[in-house]
C-alpha cells in the first residue's frame, strides 16, 4: 500500500472515532442537563421557571457540540490537510 492510501484510510478511522465520541458526549450531556434539572426542581420547585431557562440555555450549547465536530470531521475527510500534494 503506498502512503496516501494509509494516510485516507487512518483518516477514515480517526473520523469515525470522532463522530462516536462526539454523539456518545452530546448523549452523556443531555442526561446530565435533564437529570440535574429534574432534580433541582424537586429541591426547590419555586426556581422552576429560571431553572427551565438555563437548561434551555444549555440544551442550545448542547446542541451546537456535535454540528461542530460534525464540520471539523467533514474537514479532515474531504479536505485532508494531511495529504501533501
Amino acid at each position: 500500500m503506498d502512503a496516501h492510501t494509509i494516510i485516507v484510510a487512518a483518516t477514515a478511522i480517526a473520523v469515525g472515532i470522532i463522530f462516536g465520541a462526539a454523539g456518545l458526549g452530546s448523549a452523556i450531556g443531555w442526561g446530565l442537563i435533564t437529570s440535574k434539572t429534574i432534580e433541582g426542581i424537586t429541591r426547590q420547585p419555586e426556581m422552576r421557571p429560571q431553572l427551565l431557562v438555563n437548561t434551555f440555555i444549555f440544551a442550545g450549547l448542547m446542541e451546537s457540540f456535535p454540528f461542530i465536530i460534525l464540520a471539523f470531521g467533514f474537514w479532515f475527510l474531504f479536505a485532508n490537510p494531511f495529504l501533501v500534494g
